[in-house]
């Protein structure tokens, strides 16, 4: 597709009304300005834990993640996988992390936490970096290695952050074909990308996935509540997930702590408005005991917001989300280790 029919067909997408529901069979129409919401008749709780659908593949995932970055955070390793454990007993199963956190460090902590049968309570995804074949084989074969495990059960393309970076994923040579190699050897369950920097970039990816004749298990992307004012995620990418059943990886609830830098809102009010959007799981930090609690709490009593709450919410936050500011990983660098490290690219 060309870049000015792209162009119009995405302008279109992001003006139409917006879908409500988990799957295209339970979709309706919303009003214009309306949010996509979660469906919470799609949603299965047992023990304490709430379980919702990773898009079509079957499996059923925590609606609360833990954050592989945040695990890498803890100067003694052993608060890290203390936080991890803890999780999985709680029922927490999605374990979120990436080939890069902490030059490795978050794998191999998740890898020591997954021993003594924890593998088994666990669905682990993890993230590569590499644009060509043979630097994303490279890094998937050694988060093997750091996780201590045979399969991952979802890979994922780390930082699809600009607009050539499909292109480099898809071409020949590049690491859409390592990651294939690795599904048909049995390494890899599922496979999906995630970019927190434009949603453009965003849908660009899933139609040029389209063209090579791939389907996305899964896509994960910044939502929180200053994403809905600018640039929004959850009003241009989301409803094209829901419409095509591809599970929804929120990340960022909180905008890596500026919203409550900015007091634009609670850390419960965050958690709560992401789990309200159609997601199959919010991606949180855990850095400690305190904040698995905190997410644990959450759950435990979760309701989806009213439409009315949200509009509230919303309004509470406008100011702070204007002009991007509090949402350093839109606008600025600090947060693209592949901008730092652009050999990764190829």
């Amino acid at each position: 597709m060309k870049r000015r029919t792209f162009l119009a067909s995405a302008s279109v997408a992001g003006a139409a009304p917006l879908l409500t529901g988990l799957t295209a069979g339970q979709t309706k129409a919303a009003e214009p300005d309306a949010l996509p919401r979660f469906d919470s008749a799609g949603e299965t709780v047992r023990d304490g834990m709430r379980y919702r659908k990773l898009g079509s593949t079957g499996v059923e995932v925590s609606c609360v993640g833990v954050g592989g970055f945040h695990i890498g955070v803890p100067k003694d390793e052993q608060e890290g996988i203390k936080v991890i454990r803890a999780a999985l007993d709680a029922g927490m199963n999605f374990l979120d992390n990436s080939w890069d956190y902490h030059d490795g460090g978050s794998e191999i902590r998740m890898g020591k936490a997954l021993q003594d049968g924890y593998r088994k309570k666990a669905f682990l995804m993890t993230k590569i970096d590499g644009r060509t074949k043979e630097a994303a084989a490279k890094q998937i074969d050694e988060c093997l290695k750091r996780l201590q495990t045979d399969v991952i059960d979802l890979i994922q393309h780390h930082e699809v952050i600009r607009v050539e970076d499909p292109d480099r994923i898809f071409r020949a040579g590049g690491a859409q074909e390592a990651v294939e190699a690795a599904k048909k050897a049995g390494k890899v369950r599922f496979v999906g990308f995630t970019g927190h920097k434009d949603p453009f970039v965003h849908l660009r990816t899933l139609e040029l996935a389209k063209e090579h004749g791939v389907r996305f298990d899964t896509v994960q992307m910044p939502l929180n509540v200053l994403d809905a004012h600018f640039r929004s995620f959850a009003r241009q990418v989301l409803p094209v997930l829901v419409k095509e059943q591809i599970g929804v990886l929120g990340m960022k609830p909180m905008a890596s702590g500026a919203v409550l830098k900015a007091q634009a809102a609670t850390a419960e009010e965050c958690l709560r408005y992401a789990l309200t959007l159609p997601t199959s799981v919010v991606i949180t930090g855990m850095e400690s005991m305190d904040r698995l609690t905190q997410a644990l709490n959450v759950v435990k009593d979760f309701k989806p917001l009213p439409e009315a709450e949200v509009t509230a919410l919303l309004a509470k936050t406008a100011k702070a989300a204007a002009k991007g500011e509090y949402e350093g990983f839109k606008t600025g660098t600090q947060f693209d280790a592949t901008a730092k490290n652009p050999q990764w690219l190829g």
